[in-house]
């Protein structure tokens, strides 16, 4: 047998807990999981507390979070990572991080308790990034971006209230929505972004006061909102009285052929309609849990209480940190090579599909970001095909998750940044050729 296959064979057994793979070592039996002796208890009582919500007309609070761990988990040994949601770490400026933090302990005060807003010098920052009129006095430094939505969405709409969401969207966001007991209410997506006829029929229709978007490299699409859709978005919104939930995740995340990027909906916005979400997460690590919530008027006091009661503040040792990354001379460095990196990726990922699975439909290659967005053909089984997939040795991100409701057909998210190398890329490409072959 040629190396490659037993590459997959091994893969494949991985995938089914059969065996373990030790770099260096080799290849092992799993052991058996271990079960404690023990009372086996009943906990059948929790299925009653967990649904009883107290009031008739509340939307169950279910928490269903596969579509947030199908990218944060680790593949088993031997898989190539297309389902992943953050960077390799060939990717992240892990050395530029390590100083930062040793630089940050050495700080004055660095391990006493932060301003609740959090420091100045990086709420200044993160206002300076955002531009307009946005000062650091209206930003607000947050746990990462999951916990700024998370204090977004809880401020800004009561249990049982509908909530507008871009379909496809991002199903961490759909997954809170879901737990704080909100209807989320579902406004296609095109090329250029939301459309806003429907994001006006859906107002009017649903009554929602909450629309959350990405107007930016949207997750999963990849689609920008088009210049002459942003000044539509908001006067949509001002007029059914409703705030704009910006999740600016992935800003740093641009490709090298990119261009000049728009300006956050929030820069163009004197009236507070916009509570803008930012992140330097995507950008360095999954650890780097350093985010940014940006609003004016009175919705801020609110976003602030909530935000002090669920979390107190974020770690001083790790926004002081933060402060040393953004203003040493390696996090531009950083930036330039992440984008020519992810420019190349994608290029490689975009080539191989057309060669070897052009029956993946890519109607947008996007300039940003670090997946592609990929139809797959009428009829094709999505569970099937991921499953295929993992007996192949690849692991993919299945469409049904980033819909609020009924697809109107298979997709898949490819992810090109958690892989280590473009060569990976390609292998998984293959890979996933003969996982289509078994299951198309």
């Amino acid at each position: 047998m040629s190396p490659v296959t037993v590459s997959r064979a091994l893969a494949q057994l991985a995938a089914e807990g059969l065996v373990v793979t030790r770099p260096g070592a080799g290849a092992f039996r799993a052991a058996r999981p271990h079960t404690p002796a023990g009372p086996a208890g009943d906990t059948s009582w929790q299925e009653v507390a967990l649904s009883a919500d107290g009031t008739a007309d509340l939307v169950p609070r279910t928490v269903d979070a596969y579509g947030v761990t199908v990218s944060l988990a680790a593949p088993p040994p031997g898989v190539l990572e297309f389902s992943g949601g953050y960077p390799h770490p060939s990717l992240q400026p892990e050395r530029a991080m390590a100083a930062a933090l040793a630089r940050a302990g050495r700080r004055p005060g660095a391990w006493g308790r932060p301003p609740l807003e959090g420091l100045p010098e990086l709420r200044e920052w993160f206002a300076r990034g955002i531009g307009g009129a946005v000062t650091a006095a209206e930003v607000l430094v947050a746990a990462g971006g999951q916990s700024a939505l998370a204090t977004a969405l809880r401020a800004l709409a009561p249990p049982g209230a509908p909530v507008l969401v871009e379909s496809p969207t991002y199903p961490g966001m759909l997954a809170l929505a879901r737990a704080a007991g909100l209807r989320p209410v579902p406004v296609p997506v095109d090329a250029d972004g939301v459309r806003p006829e429907l994001l006006a029929d859906a107002f009017r229709a649903s009554g929602a006061r909450v629309f959350v978007c990405q107007p930016l490299f949207q997750n999963p699409t990849g689609a920008v909102l088009a210049p002459g859709r942003r000044a539509e978005v908001l006067r949509i919104a001002r007029a059914a009285g409703a705030f704009v939930v910006e999740d600016d995740f992935v800003r740093r995340l641009v490709h090298a052929d990119a261009g000049p990027l728009p300006r956050p909906l929030a820069a163009d916005d004197p009236d507070g309609v916009v509570v803008h979400v930012g992140s330097l997460t995507k950008a360095t690590s999954p650890s780097f849990r350093v985010a940014a919530l940006a609003a004016r008027g009175p919705v801020l006091e609110r976003l602030r209480a909530i935000q002090v009661v669920d979390s107190f503040f974020v770690p001083r040792p790790l926004q002081e940190a933060a402060l040393e990354l953004v203003g040493s001379p390696a996090w531009p460095r950083h930036l330039r090579s992440l984008s020519a990196e992810l420019k190349t990726r994608r290029d490689t990922m975009t080539g191989a599909l057309a060669r070897h699975l052009p029956e993946l439909a890519l109607p947008h290659v996007p300039a940003g970001g670090y997946h592609l967005w990929v139809r797959l053909p009428d009829g094709t089984d999505e569970s099937a095909l991921t499953a295929a997939a993992l007996r192949a040795g690849v692991a993919l991100t299945p469409g049904r998750p980033y819909f609020s409701a009924e697809p109107p057909a298979g997709h898949l998210r490819l992810s090109f940044a958690a892989v280590a190398s473009t060569d990976e890329i390609t292998e998984g490409v293959h890979r996933l050729r003969t996982a289509c072959d078994e299951a198309l």
